[in-house]
């Protein structure tokens, strides 16, 4: 089948998450304004927060919106790169097998070294290509996740810079707790910049130090250093940006039904009453999550319906006995807003007690990405 008539069939279901190009813009350049002179590394990691990578890595590095971009993996560089981003791109991720060290620098990605091992082996990927990885080298400071401890940092750096196959970039850390604990980041901070001056102590020059991501770069002037990066306040999802995604789709069957009648599997709603009720083209398939069972609303016709029974794989059941005009075609808002109303991912988040980040990383590839301006 050629490839517009696959396009054509993946377009045809009505569920779609649109995502705004005016508000990524806006975003990045609220970020990058405040960020100055710091650089700005947008983080595109898991499909740009489920926004789409490609398509807003390439409004970025067309409109010079961010210095360069930030991926938790070879293959998210890869596949950057298969689209035509030339922009810097660092791998924020422990690579393993140490064997992709070889795609990485092919591919020329910043890779992250956060092990003595590591080190040793970026350097025999680059002999063995004859190229230059270049590198930034991960601290632990308090995250528990990836990264050396001050000692093992030092040594790193000085495996690293004593081979012509390499060039030390950078060194930065992860700041756990940037939006609940300002002690813990300022702990964090003070870890950081004791390795930063050691690193200087051994003749280190020119290394671009990051620390902050969205929140601690709006809310911590002093955690900017060379370079932040900023994901969620790209996409709008803190305080004071503007929301990028919407998730929408249509009504496609709408029933009346009696008093005590049932609605989802098991039984999960009973009517209490004649009810009208839609039925959506949107499920957990979708990572439209069964916690909204019974939980969360819709919007239709500007007004909030209650979603009935259990989320089910591919559909969902709403309430529109209030919606005078609700009929098959009718618009249906998921995520964002219609009308006077809006549905936030915050809101979503508070009901499936998580954070926005899943909300919003969890719409599946099979939604459609819809880019408006």
């Amino acid at each position: 089948m050629p490839a517009d008539s696959i396009a054509a069939v993946r377009s045809l279901r009505p569920t779609r998450a649109e995502i705004r190009l005016s508000a990524v813009r806006k975003n990045l350049q609220k970020l990058k304004s405040t960020a100055a002179p710091a650089r700005l590394l947008f983080v595109v990691k898991a499909n740009a927060y489920g926004h789409g990578a490609i398509e807003l890595t390439r409004l970025a590095e067309r409109e010079k919106l961010a210095w360069g971009f930030g991926v938790s993996s070879v293959e998210e560089g890869l596949a950057l790169r298969a689209a035509g981003i030339v922009s810097p791109a660092l791998v924020l991720g422990s690579l393993y097998p140490f064997e992709s060290f070889v795609e990485a620098i092919n591919a020329d990605l910043m890779v992250t070294v956060a092990s003595l091992d590591a080190a040793r082996k970026v350097i025999d990927a680059a002999r063995k290509l004859g190229a230059l990885a270049v590198c930034h080298i991960k601290l632990e400071t308090g995250m528990g996740r990836i990264g050396a401890r001050k000692p093992s940092a030092l040594k790193i750096y000085d495996e690293l810079s004593a081979s012509d196959a390499v060039s030390v970039a950078g060194m930065y850390t992860h700041l756990s707790s940037a939006d609940t604990d300002p002690q813990y980041t300022k702990e964090q901070l003070g870890f950081f910049d004791e390795t930063a001056a050691e690193l200087t102590a051994r003749g280190a020059r020119g290394l671009i130090l990051h620390a902050a991501n969205s929140c601690a770069a709006m809310n911590y002037p002093e955690s900017r250093r060379d370079m932040v990066r900023c994901g969620i306040a790209a996409y709008g999802l803190a305080e004071g940006f503007e929301p990028a995604l919407s998730l929408k789709t249509s009504i496609v069957f709408i029933k009346n039904v009696r008093e005590r009648a049932c609605v989802s599997y098991n039984k999960s709603f009973r009517a209490d009453r004649p009810m009208k009720i839609a039925t959506i083209p949107v499920g957990y398939g979708d990572g439209y999550i069964r916690r909204f069972s019974n939980r969360a609303d819709v919007l239709i016709g500007g007004l909030r319906c209650r979603v009935l029974g259990n989320v089910t794989m591919d559909m969902t059941m709403v309430d529109v006995t209030a919606v005078k005009d609700a009929a098959v075609g009718s618009e249906a808002v998921l995520l964002g807003r219609q009308g006077e109303q809006e549905v936030t991912a915050q809101e979503l988040a508070d009901l499936a007690d998580t954070i926005t980040y899943e909300i919003v990383t969890l719409i599946s590839a099979r939604v459609p990405r819809v880019y408006v301006e």
